[in-house]
């Protein structure tokens, strides 16, 4: 596992490559991501609900609510507490979460334009067991089939998928002004384009990046910074983008699969 730190503020983790025995654990100012290896397991605690991806191959997750297989190409909410993941030789699984207080790295350096995250969302009725989603089922927005949306009560992705690359003519540069991104590459050959905007300080500029990834990678967006990400070459795209606490601005527009399942602290809902 190896990280970049990019001269912009973006850092982009490797989770490939040895020591192939060492938990492989990305941190975020908000949440972190345990990348497990096809074949391995991991012991995961978090005092928040949890997502456990397996986009590639089918897993397994255990907990006192017994032993819960999980699909090929499904995502599952955990609830609080201490869990067994499994992935299967066929693919890899990774775990995003807000706290993890099994693991070292909570208290590296904050960056002070990332607002802290706080309470804002309460599930309606706590979870007893892991709830399965399955890719397809998750109903994406009606103009924009690469798109799916899902939460927990503190963090919310974005699950996109699409064949082949994404069209040059249709891409999607933004920034965002108080939070960070982390985008996870699971499949797929990407480019990330980085621009870094231009301010009074000429001595802070910064020029365009255009950075190859792969899938197995971890690209952490810093507020402010410009981006977008280009599928490159044929084959399956997946790609997951984290955002914590859960992006409200969705949610307003109607795309988030299960924000039936959540309350609203801060509207008072």
């Amino acid at each position: 596992m190896s990280e970049t730190q990019l001269e912009n503020g973006a850092r982009l983790i490797d989770f490939a490559g040895p020591p192939a025995t060492a938990r492989r654990v990305a941190w975020a100012d908000n949440f972190s991501v345990e990348w497990i290896a096809a074949g391995a397991s991991a012991e995961v605690e978090s005092r928040d609900e949890s997502l456990a991806l397996f986009l590639q191959a089918p897993g397994a997750v255990s907990g006192v609510y017994g032993r819960v297989p999980i699909p090929p190409r499904s995502v599952a909410i955990l609830p609080p507490g201490r869990h067994d993941l499994r992935a299967d030789a066929g693919g890899v699984a990774a775990v995003i979460a807000t706290s993890r207080p099994d693991l070292p790295g909570a208290d590296r350096p904050r960056d002070p334009r990332v607002a802290p995250l706080r309470p804002a969302f309460r599930r309606r009725r706590p979870l007893a067991a892991p709830e399965v989603h399955a890719l397809e089922a998750i109903v994406h927005p009606a103009d924009n089939p690469r798109l799916r949306f899902l939460q927990t009560a503190t963090i919310s992705v974005n699950l996109v998928a699409y064949d082949g690359p994404r069209g040059r003519r249709g891409l999607s540069p933004h920034s965002h002004a108080a939070f960070e991104q982390g985008t996870l590459a699971v499949e797929g050959d990407y480019v990330h384009h980085l621009r870094t905007p231009w301010g009074p300080d000429a001595e802070a500029w910064r020029d365009d990046q255009h950075l190859e990834a792969a899938a197995g990678t971890l690209l952490v967006i810093p507020p402010d910074l410009v981006h977008t990400t280009e599928g490159v070459r044929e084959g399956r795209h997946v790609l997951v983008d984290i955002f914590a606490p859960p992006r409200r601005d969705f949610i307003a527009k109607g795309w988030m699969f299960n924000v039936q399942d959540y309350e609203d602290e801060a509207a008072g809902s």
